[in-house]
């Protein structure tokens, strides 16, 4: 049993060795691929917002009083003119007939005047009385007059008051909110009280969409606007992007501005206050070659820098051929090499520089190193790894491309690259150490490559 034992350690450790002899060698890595394609590509930004009417129409009193009846209730189709409440008139129409009976009175003292001043201008042309007997009898008709005309408004006023205590719909639309019951005492002294919310025409309605200023630089009027709502979670709505307010909303430090999206509600399916998903499309390729963002974003980790050599048949100004065997230090060079042994990448991803100095220049798209692009610009040059030869998948070849646009799944190729071409897009270790690439190291001597983002 002892010797049983033994013999299965003996065979555990043999196996061992002969497991770590060849997965610690100079075995080539297992790159995963994906290959240069074209297809749809829609970039879009999102954002969310409340669906309201185009048209909200808010029915208020001028005047206090107790509500008498209505004539509307919610989601009453009206017509502008309509009557929609009553307020009890009783304390308006006493208003108006003491309004009309001081008129009255008025009118009669004007009339006793204009008696007065013609019988003052006979004797005042007979001589008989003198002149200032004569002026003060004809200031007192002005004076009745003028009581008159302000006795005239004070009937005007109480006949208006009285018509205010019927409430019209000023617009044709549905009645979407009712504030008030009958009996309910409206008090209008200082503030016009809301009764009724009038929507005008629920047919067209309207998103006021937050949109983050990141995103807003490429919100533009027309563009097409695709949204889902909860209560329909299966559907997918259209509208189009009708206005991009410039009055910025400032909540918890993000700075958001309200996008107007109209849509087409012919099928009365949303309802006001919804909350809308919005996607708004900025740009659309039907048939752009296209690259898997995981492309875009490898990089050649740190544990194979010493397993890469350069290969100086092929090198050029925006290609360079690296296989991925046993052999000195090297790096794909990108661009120009630099004065410390660096290797400049493209310009617009200028990283920290190789060992023994700063990173070099770099190639096409500007210097290389520490980087010196001007902020706000999103550089359009990335770098790609090639699978050089298709018969020999660890050959490489580093690849510079412009892009376009991006879904966040895959990126537009302006640029660089042709369709058919296999690029990797990550790798599996052979020794079982995670890629450098997940530690965010850099190789060395790749200073100019120091630069990779996640797009």
């Amino acid at each position: 049993m002892q010797w049983l034992v033994i013999l299965v350690i003996i065979g555990g450790v043999a196996a061992a060795a002969v497991w770590h002899f060849k997965n610690s060698g100079d075995a080539a890595p297992d790159f995963q691929t994906a290959e240069v394609a074209r297809g749809e590509l829609i970039q879009a930004i999102t954002a969310t917002g409340a669906l309201a009417p185009v048209t909200n129409v808010t029915v208020g009193s001028q005047v206090s009083g107790i509500i008498q009846k209505l004539y509307a209730d919610w989601n009453s189709p009206v017509k502008a003119g309509q009557v929609v409440a009553e307020l009890d008139p009783s304390t308006y129409k006493a208003a108006l007939a003491q309004a009309e009976g001081d008129l009255a009175s008025a009118k009669a003292t004007m009339e006793l005047n204009e008696i007065e001043a013609r019988r003052d201008e006979e004797l005042f042309n007979a001589k008989l009385i003198s002149a200032s007997e004569h002026d003060t009898a004809i200031a007192t008709l002005h004076q009745s007059q003028a009581v008159v005309q302000i006795k005239n408004a004070s009937v005007d006023t109480a006949r208006v008051n009285l018509t205010r205590c019927t409430i019209l719909s000023p617009v044709d639309g549905m009645v979407i909110s009712r504030n008030v019951d009958v009996g309910q005492t409206v008090a209008a002294s200082l503030s016009a009280p809301t009764l009724f919310i009038v929507a005008n025409d629920l047919t067209k309605m309207q998103i006021d969409a937050n949109v983050a200023e990141a995103d807003v630089g490429g919100v533009e009027e027309k563009q097409n606007v695709t949204f889902t709502v909860d209560a329909f979670p299966t559907r997918t709505f259209v509208g189009q992007v009708v206005q991009v307010r410039n009055a910025p909303t400032n909540y918890q430090n993000v700075v958001t501005y309200d996008t107007v999206i109209g849509v087409d509600n012919r099928d009365m399916k949303l309802k006001p206050g919804m909350t809308a998903n919005v996607s708004i499309v900025i740009a659309e390729r039907q048939d752009a070659l296209r690259v898997p963002n995981g492309a875009l974003r490898f990089h050649l980790p740190e544990v194979l820098a010493k397993n890469v050599q350069t290969n100086a048949v092929a090198k050029t100004a925006t290609t360079n051929t690296v296989t991925a065997a046993a052999g000195a230090d090297a790096a794909p060079d990108a661009g120009r090499r630099g004065p410390g042994g660096g290797f400049g990448g493209p310009g617009s991803f200028g990283g920290p520089g190789g060992p023994g100095g700063r990173g070099g220049r770099g190639g096409p798209g500007g210097p290389g190193g520490a980087g010196n692009r001007p902020r706000g610009e999103r550089p359009p040059i990335r770098t790609v790894y090639v699978i050089a030869d298709k018969a020999n998948p660890t050959q490489l070849k580093a690849v510079q491309v412009r892009v376009g646009i991006s879904d966040g799944i895959y990126t537009e190729v302006l640029d660089g690259l042709n369709e058919g071409d296999v690029v990797v897009t990550g790798m599996n270790q052979p020794s079982g150490e995670a890629p450098a690439a997940s530690r965010g190291s850099t190789p060395p001597g790749m200073g100019g490559m120091g630069g990779f983002r996640r797009m």
